[in-house]
């Protein structure tokens, strides 16, 4: 078996029961949020340091609007703070220097509704009847009561059981929970013992090289556009009050689709390698990317920084990693180190191999092959060193089988197929 957690939406069932509650907890931590920010910029301003996520907490504990939430909760609103401090700084030391650090939470002289957390005291479930009892902070328990009372409804298919958290999340037009629980998924043997090599990117999201020769292409061209619309300047509008209304919404929207983006192409991955019987998948570890070979933050360009930092591949990596350990599969992360540089037939290394349309020709041994699939090729041969068994002819090295994800039907399919949906 394999414990994990998992995390799974619920309407509200009574909402209009519990709503105002809820929006009193949303707006109080927003106003603890705001506290914080103000605190750190003091801070910033008399010692030229930012204080830390515990020096929050203990400087913050004792104020008026801590006290507002149940006190857990009121300690993710500033770990969430200090986790956002510490993405913005890591941006701009990556020399990302559109980065702007997170601000304050207003909507003219209103509090926008935020995620509250409530960890394991602030709840008591009732799964026979699907009731959740969640706490409320001090200054709150004189309205109404001293908890909300509410009732959920998730799919069908969903056992809710030892919960961890609950997030109440303001959608744009109603509130709905996000049950994070603990669970154990019974683990399969692996599908066989074959590999495989990933090779993550821009333009190509995502190459993969099997043993048999085959491999694939998922263009990430549908994430990519979503980006570009949900972040237009009509749509990324931000004042000193904060992002407006209608930004708020297009992030979530964005949020919500590159999530299940990602998702789908994990999940469609562990398919196809269970179809190739791997039981072991070697895929290309990025975490140094934004270093040069002293550890020094590495300039892309100013086009190149802003995609490099909203590419998400540590959080496709987790997503692949716990669907395949579901079905006994190894995900290895390996280094990419020349494996984009070296010919994935000869070994032979040399930058300009690399040619124009995503071609990479050997000048040595004169294999043509997309240059993702040779990256994943040679990534694959991190784990392994046998050759591929099947096919490996130029023309089909050169074009492999593109899949590229149907937005109306949420899944990915071969490029000729989407071609005729749509």
């Amino acid at each position: 078996m394999l414990e994990t957690t998992r995390t799974y939406r619920a309407k509200i069932v009574n909402h209009q029961q519990v709503s105002d509650d809820l929006d009193d907890c949303g707006h109080s931590a927003s106003k603890l949020w705001n506290v914080a920010r103000s605190h750190i910029q003091q801070e910033w301003d008399d010692t030229g340091e930012i204080p830390s996520e515990a020096d929050l907490k203990r400087e913050l504990k004792d104020h008026e609007r801590y006290s507002d939430l149940h006190s857990q909760s009121s300690q993710r609103v500033l770990e969430e703070l200090a986790e956002s401090l510490n993405g913005w700084f890591e941006k701009r030391k990556n020399g990302d220097t559109d980065a702007n650090p997170p601000g304050y939470r207003k909507q003219g002289d209103n509090h926008p509704r935020s995620t509250v957390t409530w960890k394991q005291n602030g709840i008591k479930h009732d799964s026979k009847h699907n009731q959740l009892r969640l706490s409320k902070g001090f200054n709150l328990k004189n309205h109404r009561s001293d908890f909300i009372l509410a009732e959920y409804e998730t799919r069908p298919d969903v056992t809710v059981e030892n919960i961890q958290q609950v997030r109440a999340v303001w959608n744009g037009d109603y509130w709905e929970f996000h049950l994070v629980c603990k669970v154990e998924i019974p683990v399969e043997d692996a599908p066989g013992d074959n590999t495989a090599g990933i090779d993550l990117g821009i333009s190509n999201y995502l190459a993969i090289a099997y043993d048999d020769g085959d491999a694939e292409l998922y263009p990430g061209n549908v994430l990519k556009q979503d980006k570009h619309y949900f972040t237009r300047d009509e749509y990324d509008t931000e004042g000193n009050n904060g992002p407006s209304r209608r930004a708020l919404r297009a992030r979530q929207t964005l949020s919500r689709r590159k999530d299940h983006f990602l998702h789908a192409l994990a999940k469609h991955t562990v398919e196809q390698c269970i179809d190739h019987e791997v039981g072991r998948i070697a895929v290309g570890d990025l975490s140094k990317i934004r270093e040069d070979e002293n550890g020094d933050a590495r300039n892309w360009g100013k086009r190149g920084n802003k995609k490099l930092h909203g590419w998400e591949f540590d959080r496709f990596t987790t997503l692949l990693e716990y669907k395949a350990e579901e079905h006994g599969i190894l995900v290895d992360r390996t280094s990419e180190r020349d494996t984009s540089k070296a010919c994935s037939c000869c070994g032979r290394k040399q930058d300009a191999n690399r040619v124009e349309r995503g071609l990479y020709v050997c000048e040595s041994c004169g294999v043509t092959i997309n240059a993702d699939v040779n990256g994943a090729v040679n990534i694959r041969r991190k784990i392994t060193q046998n050759p591929p068994t099947g096919d490996t002819s130029n023309g089909r090295l050169a074009r492999p089988v593109a899949y590229l994800f149907n937005q109306t039907s949420g899944r990915f399919a071969p490029s000729e197929q989407v071609g005729c949906e749509s």
